[in-house]
């Protein structure tokens, strides 16, 4: 679905986007970095252990109009420092002064000049419910319970290998439609014919379809179609942290980032509601199905209408550990709020050809048994 860009009035337009700024906060006690604590959901300093509570955040998470979010002027952005993976092409926001480090995606070393990314700011985040070392054991189960996978896999679990805290940015949308369908209505109805069975005449039920033709029409609300704007990361795995309890979302503050790092979002506005389109679309099409009723259901035409179009730019939380063997870069991840794991493994060659032979020597044994009986 294309909206048009409708430029806002002069009075309407946002201020200019200040310059980015660093998300450190100092300790009050001994002036050392603080960082956000998901055990704690507090301020804490890990130089010294003070601790602070959050401040309260007077803002209410606000859905923002399609039609502001596609004009580049009308939402309200704002500047971040990143560096870029020449690898696997994610963005991540570090530090100004950070010109070299290892992409937690694909533990690639980037040393690259940073960039200024200029992007929709983020209207809302669901903070880390979990540890560091709650996301390794959930790892560590995980990686313990693939078959044939190389030793290296299992030396880096116990090793315990530091994972990186990721704010991943996604889309969320909000739209209310309405469907007008046409299309047919199949009842199945039973008749009597007579068949050929081993030479001789046999009276059976065969089952027959009546089609009729309905139309009709279907409204349905959609709330937060989540949408992933990151292309850092096989979408597979990521759809398959799901599902996020959205109802834990914060307004957006930058002490959540404290101790962690964003990634800029790669998939924009645009494309982000073309996806969510196709997912509302097939929802629309099963309750369509739900609607005509009768045993079997064909769809001739479903005409949609969009409208009170919303989106929020939200950063969800993941823990994220890159593991390099044979050359190749192989990915974890893990849900920051429900412990839930994904990732790409590696197939250990000797442990596969192994079992090979063992399957062919106890088909072997198997078959002298049952020749000599």
């Amino acid at each position: 679905m294309k909206v048009p860009t409708i430029p806002l009035p002069e009075a309407e337009r946002p201020p200019e986007v200040p310059k980015t700024q660093e998300h450190r906060f100092p300790c009050d006690a001994c002036g050392g970095d603080m960082r956000f604590d998901p055990g704690a959901e507090a301020m804490t300093c890990d130089h010294c252990g003070n601790v602070t509570d959050l401040p309260h955040a007077a803002d209410t998470i606000r859905e923002i109009a399609i039609e502001r979010g596609l004009n580049a002027d009308s939402a309200v952005q704002e500047e971040t420092q990143v560096l870029n993976c020449t690898n696997c092409g994610a963005q991540v926001e570090f530090d100004p002064h950070i010109h070299a480090a290892e992409c937690p995606f694909c533990a690639t070393p980037v040393v690259t000049g940073t960039g200024v990314n200029r992007h929709i700011k983020p209207a809302a985040v669901l903070p880390f419910d979990l540890q560091e070392a709650q996301a390794h054991d959930a790892m560590n189960k995980w990686l313990g319970s693939l078959r044939f996978a190389p030793n290296g896999l299992q030396k880096y679990a116990r090793k315990g290998q530091k994972m990186s805290g990721i704010y991943v940015p996604f889309w969320t949308f909000d739209a209310l439609t309405d469907s007008n369908y046409s299309g047919q209505r199949g009842d199945v109805y039973y008749v009597t014919e007579t068949v050929m069975r081993d030479g001789k005449p046999t009276r059976v039920q065969v089952p027959k379809v009546r089609w009729t033709p309905r139309s009709g029409r279907v409204r349905r609300f959609f709330d937060d179609v989540v949408i992933l704007a990151s292309t850092s990361l096989p979408k597979r795995h990521t759809d398959a942290l799901e599902p996020w309890d959205l109802s834990a979302l914060a307004p957006y503050a930058p002490q959540y980032l404290a101790g962690f790092r964003a990634e800029a979002y790669r998939v924009d506005l645009e494309t982000g509601l073309t996806e969510a389109r196709a997912r509302m679309d097939a929802v629309i099409a099963r309750d369509v199905r739900m609607d005509i009723g009768g045993d079997q259901q064909r769809i001739s035409r479903i005409d949609t209408r969009m409208s009170d179009v919303t989106f929020k730019h939200v950063l969800l939380p993941v823990w994220v550990a890159a593991y390099k063997y044979g050359g190749e870069s192989y990915r974890f991840v893990v849900n920051g709020q429900t412990g839930r794991v994904q990732g790409e493994r590696p197939y250990s060659k000797i442990k596969i050809a192994i079992a090979v032979v063992c399957a062919l020597i106890v088909a072997a044994i198997v078959g002298y048994i049952a020749a000599q009986s």
